[in-house]
């Protein structure tokens, strides 16, 4: 069967008779970006990995003079990860035994753009990759294949996406074979448990520090390594890389830091000692620690904005007086004392 960005000679070539060989490979336009940390990353893998004399087709918009060029490689379907956008009546007719879909989440959760970081923010205990039908409607074609794994709190949008590309290949693999061989079985699915990721943008990675903790290292691990986490330090932006929520109370952290930049205790362990978005110290073994609304993160990578990352011990032997300072809020002006 040919189908397009189906796999490659290589793969085929293993498989022998039956082997789906792609007849051309659709990619993203420049500079498109759909999950986090993939602007050109997929599109640079598809160049450095589709078979000789392959056709890469990456246009800003489909049209006639794209489906003419399509329609030339006489693939019989169409495989498609991550390409976002919708396609439309006149392309989906090109292939003959239609056009599947890999989606990275267990559908129809999360249908969308961004579904990786959306079970990340979520705080989701499993999530998976379906492979279904695309049809007019966002995400909402028939169920070929889905496979579910648990997610353990400690997952990067990035590390998802890795093993959503790995475990994929064997499970479209076996999509290809059945509807070459007339068993595939379509599930539709229950439109009324569907929920939906939202576009990201740069500006949806500042952090709250009046969130709790385990909500504000979720975001910083759903926006890796794209938008990015960052915060405010008076005028200066910081990206948080990595951390961790601390274990225990914040008056605990107080106790545990080194290095508090003269910090007092000053309320009940049941009760939060600090404003949200103060850097209480550091613990030697787990990182600076940092006030949340409710709890304590542990920053362990950081990097000032136009700076190069550094582990949180490297940060501070340049910023000596970050403990005691309080991150978040607004930029001064110019007019404020």
């Amino acid at each position: 069967m040919r189908g397009a960005g189906a796999r490659s000679d290589r793969e085929a070539s293993s498989r022998g008779r039956g082997a789906h060989q792609p007849p051309g490979v659709p990619g993203s336009p420049p500079g498109a970006r759909t999950e986090p940390g993939h602007a050109g990353g997929a599109e640079a893998h598809r160049q450095r990995n589709a078979p000789p004399h392959t056709p890469i087709f990456a246009p800003e918009k489909i049209t006639d003079e794209v489906r003419s060029a399509i329609a030339e490689t006489e693939a019989d379907l169409m495989v498609c990860f991550a390409f976002g956008k919708i396609f439309g009546p006149k392309t989906l007719s090109l292939f003959p035994l239609g056009s599947i879909n890999i989606h990275p989440s267990l559908l129809p959760r999360w249908r969308g753009c961004a579904p990786v970081p959306a079970a990340i923010l979520a705080r989701d205990a499993e999530t998976g990759i379906t492979i279904q039908k695309i049809v007019r409607e966002m995400d909402a074609g028939d169920i070929l294949a889905q496979v579910r794994f648990p997610l353990d709190g400690t997952e990067t949008a990035d590390s998802l996406l890795e093993r959503a590309a790995r475990d994929s290949a064997p499970l479209v693999l076996e999509v290809l074979d059945a509807i070459e061989n007339g068993t595939a079985q379509a599930t539709p699915q229950d439109s009324s448990r569907a929920t939906y990721s939202a576009l990201l943008c740069k500006e949806d990675g500042e952090i709250d520090w009046t969130a709790s903790a385990e909500d504000i290292d979720a975001k910083i691990r759903a926006f890796t390594s794209w938008p990015g986490a960052w915060t405010r330090k008076g005028e200066q932006i910081l990206m948080i890389l990595e951390a961790a929520v601390w274990k225990g109370t914040q008056e605990q952290a107080f106790i545990a830091a080194e290095g508090s930049g003269g910090l007092q205790k000053t309320a009940h362990q049941d009760t939060p000692a600090f404003a949200p978005g103060t850097v209480i110290g550091t613990d030697r073994r787990n990182g600076i620690l940092v006030a949340a609304g409710t709890g304590t993160l542990a920053l362990k990578k950081l990097q000032w904005r136009t700076k190069k990352p550094l582990d949180w011990k490297s940060f501070l032997n340049g910023s000596r007086d970050f403990p005691g300072s309080v991150l978040g809020g607004e930029p001064k002006t110019e007019t404020e004392g």
